[in-house]
């Protein structure tokens, strides 16, 4: 249904005026006027709070877990409850199964297993993984001990242990972690220093287990070069000692030897909600002074946290790169344990920067080794307590690093954002559930849709223009100085106008990269084309040169006209018939939709002696004449007894007569088919399908009209004919048909 409103997103000026729908997955408001619609997600929806009662009607406040904040004043207060209670019940099912991406999945298409609804779901093998890293070996081994998830329903089936770690050592372990969740490796670095994960001892104030203390030893021994171990427990050492009092705790130095502990200080999920809720605030702040701006900033705390997460993942980067193994821990091992482990991985491994290395490590780290995604994110009805931005504080630390190394990383900001707006959406069944076995249980890869095989298609607009495969640190060192800490204006301002640069800085850099390949494969296409005519006319010079001129010309002429006959059927000519057509094809271009058979302008005129590019008569042709505009070109004889000449009309005449041939060169089609000038992108402000542009969508040029499209009109490619060794280029949809119905009239 739909209902009279008016609406705003924060800011100066008249709020618009326009329609409410609400459907059974998004709220839309159009207005007319601007052209313009706002679709919220109903999953995305954090919050709806119905607030007093005004002279204009009912206002409804909304804030979404995309830091949208927007308040709709509707006019009659009865339909404004009746949105308020939908918008509850919508955006918080009850049960995993009312979740938006099982409804996804059956409105998409294909049936196969290589259809677009089945791919992704094997981007990630432990095996393949683990093989990369040169494991298993001697010092690591698989077990299938947890193969039905005996040891641990939280972990993945597939886990690898030290080599002289026996079974009674694994299981004796695993009772004495919290939730059954063992040390196991998570990485082996290419120095045999080994990373490893787990939840925190079952220790109290006195208790010891022998076997964990032999699963460390075993771990530590595991490197080729052993010297101590360090154990990090990324938790504020108060709060270790305090769960002391539950029965929990941390190892006891005197009973693990060879052991190095250190306590990052990373604070719970508590303190990270409350933090982001502040940050949230200031951010939502209408017309905010300096002062209110840096005070609110610095007492949501929020940046020190993403320090204390960095700097915990840069010191278990520098003990690996050192050679000395590494254990992780915090309480049950899968949100600060996460985080630190996978940036970790992402500061000495190049492979985990580029997009695909990037989705492995989330399925290993995040998906495989159970951080409880449907909790953190709130996708269902159940305890606000367990919500926390765990995952949206990891995303934040990998921004921070690409502002300090941009050219380390093949995604760019772009890719971050959309990643944390899908795992809020649950549109897609990738971050449903809290574990590997929920997923399984769920049968996620039949029944949805999973997001890399979304985002595979959008690679365009997640790559790093700066990325620099060849040039990478052996390890990124981030600095953790104040100063290097910047505020994510891209991710929690994002829908704040006139707080952005009008075009961003990786999109105009994108757009350059891009017009200079077009340019580059249009260069060489016409290098190409007259490094082939050069060719053709040294071999019809030799041939002139050793035979006798009027019988060359009777031979050239009937081949020409020989040639021009063969195609007369579908009004078609070959303007290099003549001089072997298929070499042409072979040698000019290698795709079949270029230098084919061309279509003559005029179907009338009589079968004309044409020169190879298509511009005047052949006779005996030695010397070339073009016109000033480049357009039209004569070849003639060097004979003296037979005149050509070119009227401004195009009209060829010989010998005293008119052959009546339109000579306009027949290359203009295909050179047509690129671009040269490309559309700025400064000042465009909406699609040709009236799709406004704002700070966080894509600006795509057509690469055949070179206009300014939206990533939904630019959704076709297609081999340009004007272009060598490229692959199929971006075009829109008009373009796209265009280019089309041209190759399927011109190709015989």
């Amino acid at each position: 249904g739909g209902s009279g409103g008016s609406g705003g997103s924060g800011g100066k000026g008249k709020p618009p005026a326009g329609i409410l729908y609400l459907t059974a997955t998004h709220l839309i408001f159009v207005d007319s006027e601007a052209k313009k619609e706002t679709w919220i997600l109903h999953m995305h929806i954090s919050t709806v709070e119905k607030q007093p009662l005004s002279t204009q009607g009912s206002p409804l406040h909304i804030r979404c877990k995309t830091f949208m904040s927007v308040t709709f004043i509707i006019p009659k207060e009865r339909d404004c409850h009746e949105i308020y209670t939908a918008l509850l019940q919508l955006s918080q099912p009850a049960t995993l199964d009312d979740l938006f991406c099982f409804h996804y999945m059956n409105s998409s298409n294909g049936n196969g297993d290589d259809s677009p609804a089945h791919r992704g779901w094997d981007l990630y093998s432990p095996d393949k993984e683990f093989s990369r890293m040169r494991v298993p070996n001697s010092s690591w081994v698989h077990t299938a001990l947890n193969n039905n998830y005996e040891i641990c329903d939280t972990y993945p089936q597939e886990l690898f242990v030290p080599a002289s770690a026996a079974t009674k050592v694994i299981l004796g372990s695993s009772k004495f972690r919290s939730k059954g969740r063992i040390p196991v490796l998570t990485y082996l670095h290419s120095n045999n220093a080994a990373l490893c994960r787990c939840s925190q001892p079952l220790s109290g104030f006195s208790a010891r287990c022998l076997e964990d203390e032999q699963m460390l030893e075993a771990i530590r021994k595991a490197n080729s070069r052993p010297g101590h171990m360090t154990v990090v427990d990324t938790r504020p050492k108060i709060n270790a000692m305090a769960n002391r009092a539950t029965g929990k705790g941390y190892e006891n130095e005197a009973f693990y030897e060879h052991m190095k502990f250190h306590f990052a200080g990373i604070e719970n999920i508590h303190v990270m909600r409350a933090s982001l809720g502040k940050l949230v605030e200031t951010c939502q702040q209408v017309s905010p002074t300096m002062s209110a701006w840096l005070s609110g900033i610095e007492n949501s705390g929020w940046l020190r946290h993403v320090r204390s997460v960095l700097e915990s993942g840069a010191l278990v980067a520098r003990e690996l790169a050192a050679g000395v193994s590494v254990l992780v821990h915090c309480s049950d091992g899968w949100d600060r344990t996460a985080q630190t482990c996978a940036l970790a991985q992402i500061m000495l491994d190049p492979y985990y920067r580029t997009i695909h290395g990037f989705q492995v490590l989330v399925e290993k780290e995040w998906l495989s080794f159970g951080h409880k995604f449907t909790d953190r994110c709130g996708h269902v009805q159940g305890d606000a307590k367990e919500v926390s931005p765990v995952f949206t504080q990891f995303l934040e630390c990998v921004w921070q690093l690409q502002q300090m190394y941009p050219s380390s990383f093949e995604i760019n900001e772009r890719y971050l954002l959309v990643l944390h707006d899908h795992v809020y959406s649950a549109q897609f069944g990738t971050f449903v559930g809290n574990c590997q076995k929920d997923r399984i249980d769920l049968r996620l890869s039949q029944r949805t849709v999973s997001v890399w095989a979304h985002m595979s298609g959008q690679v365009m607009e997640h790559s790093n223009p700066l990325y620099r495969r060849d040039v990478q640190p052996t390890i990124l060192n981030p600095s953790l100085a104040p100063q290097a800490i910047q505020f994510w204006r891209g991710l929690y301002c994002r829908y704040w106008g006139g707080v952005h640069p009008r075009e961003p800085l990786c999109d105009l850099l994108s757009v350059t990269q891009d017009h200079s390949t077009t340019l580059t494969a249009h260069a060489a296409f016409l290098t190409k084309r007259i490094a082939w005519l050069s060719e053709q006319l040294q071999e019809v010079k030799k041939r002139n040169d050793a035979s006798n001129n009027k019988t060359q010309q009777q031979l050239d002429n009937r081949l020409v006209h020989d040639g021009y006959c063969q195609n007369a059927a579908e009004f078609k000519t070959d303007p290099l018939g003549a001089y072997n057509l298929q070499r042409m094809e072979e040698s000019l271009l290698s795709s079949p939709a270029g230098g084919g058979a061309l279509t003559r302008a005029n179907h009338n005129t009589p079968a004309p002696v044409l020169s190879p590019d298509g511009g005047g008569v052949v006779c005996n042709p030695v010397l070339i004449q073009t016109s000033p505009d480049k357009l039209t070109t004569t070849i003639t004889s060097n004979t003296s007894h037979l005149q050509t000449s070119n009227d401004n009309n195009g009209v060829v005449k010989r010998g005293g007569s008119t052959a009546g041939v339109e000579c306009r060169l027949p290359i203009l089609p295909i050179l047509a088919s690129a671009a040269v000038d490309w559309q700025s992108l400064r000042n465009v402000t909406e699609c040709s399908c009236s799709t406004p542009f704002h700070a966080a969508s894509r600006k795509h040029h057509c690469w055949m009209c070179g206009e300014v499209f939206c990533t939904r009109c630019i959704d076709k490619r297609t081999n340009l004919p004007c272009h060598v060794d490229l692959s199929p280029a971006p075009v829109c949809r008009p373009c796209y048909k265009a280019i089309t119905r041209s190759l399927s009239v011109d190709t015989p």
